[in-house]
C-alpha cells in the first residue's frame, strides 16, 4: 500500500544534551544553515490550510520541558500558532482519547531528539502509534517528521545503539524494530559531525535489503509516497547500499575478529537532489 502523506527526516542539531565524547568532528560550514523548524515550517506552509495544528511529541528527551518549551518557541517564530505537546510517558498516555483525537486533527506530527529506544518503547503497538500510521497512508496533507532520535525511530528497523571504533566488531551496533512507518532503509543521524559512517555500514552489513541513510545536521529527506526522497538543507546525506555486498564476515565472525565487507555502493546527494528509494537511484527531474 502506497501512503499518502509524507515523512520528514531530519538528521539533528536541536539536542540540549551532553555532547558525546569522542563522536564530534569539526564541521566547517560553506552554506547557511537551515533549521528543521524552518525545514517543516516550508513543508507545510504548502498544505492548504488557513490554520496548520502541529503536535510535538517529546517523549524521547531525558530534558522533555525544555525541550517542548524549545520546539512551541521556535514553530512560533515561524508562523505557526496552532503547536501543541502530545505527553507519552506510559502506556495509558498512548491510549489516551484526547490525544488520538488530537492527531486525527493535526497536520504534522513531529518527533524529537533524545533517546530512539526510549521513543519506541513508549509508542510500539499502541493506539496513538497506530493512529498516527493510518492517518500517514490515507491523509495527502498530513507529515510525519522526525529529528534525531525522532528520524531514527521512523523506520521499520533501527540503530539502538553501538560503539564507534577504529574497526567494526560484533557487539558493537544494536538493531530493533522501530515505528514501521517506512521499510527497507536504516536512518542513522548527526552522520557527518558524529562520524557514524561505519556504524551504518555495519547495520546494513546486517540488514542488507535496507539503505542507508545518514543524514547529516540540519538537512532533511522529505519522502512521498514512501519512495521519493528530496533533499533539502545545508549538509549532505549519504546513502549506503548494500544488495550487492560480496565477501563479508558479519554473520561469522567471533568477540575479537574485525568485520569486513566487500562491495558496499555509496551515494551522496545534497539540497535540490532527488532520489527513488526503492529503485536505488537519482531521479531527474
Amino acid at each position: 500500500m502506497i501512503p499518502k502523506g509524507k515523512l520528514l527526516i531530519i538528521g539533528g542539531h536541536e539536542d540540549k544534551g551532553k555532547e558525546i565524547a569522542g563522536e564530534n568532528l569539526t564541521v566547517h560550514k560553506k552554506k547557511e544553515t537551515i533549521s528543521h523548524f524552518e525545514i517543516l515550517g516550508l513543508l507545510i506552509s504548502k498544505i492548504p490550510r488557513a490554520h496548520h495544528i502541529i503536535e510535538i511529541i517529546a517523549s524521547a528527551s531525558s530534558i522533555q520541558k525544555e525541550m517542548e518549551d524549545l520546539y512551541i518557541e521556535s514553530f512560533k517564530r515561524e508562523g505557526f500558532t496552532h503547536v501543541g505537546i502530545i505527553k507519552v510517558e506510559n502506556e495509558k498516555d498512548a491510549a489516551d482519547p484526547d490525544s488520538i483525537k488530537r492527531v486525527k486533527g493535526a497536520h504534522a506530527v513531529f518527533f524529537t531528539g533524545g533517546d530512539q529506544s526510549k521513543l519506541v518503547s513508549l509508542l510500539t503497538q499502541t493506539k496513538l502509534l497506530s493512529t498516527i500510521r493510518n492517518k500517514y497512508y490515507s491523509d495527502k496533507n498530513f507529515i510525519v517528521g522526525g529529528t534525531s532520535a525522532g528520524a531514527m525511530a521512523i523506520p521499520e528497523t533501527i540503530i539502538t545503539g553501538g560503539l564507534i571504533r577504529e574497526a567494526l566488531y560484533k557487539e558493537d551496533i544494536k538493531i530493533a524494530k522501530g515505528f514501521d512507518l517506512i521499510k527497507d532503509v536504516i536512518v542513522d543521524t548527526h552522520f557527518i559531525k558524529r562520524g557514524r559512517f561505519a556504524r551504518l555500514a555495519h547495520a546494513v552489513a546486517l540488514n542488507p535489503s535496507c539503505l542507508g541513510i545518514g543524514l547529516g545536521e540540519n538537512t532533511a529527506l522529505i519522502i512521498s509516497e514512501g519512495n521519493v526522497a528530496e533533499c533539502l538543507g545545508s549538509g549532505m546525506v549519504i546513502l549506503i547500499d548494500g544488495r550487492e555486498i560480496g565477501i563479508t564476515n558479519v554473520d561469522c565472525v567471533v568477540d575479537c575478529t574485525p568485520i569486513v565487507i566487500e562491495n558496499l555502493k555509496t551515494s551522496i546527494i545534497a539540497e535540490g537532489s532527488c532520489y527513488l528509494l526503492k529503485e536505488r537511484r537519482f531521479l531527474v527531474k
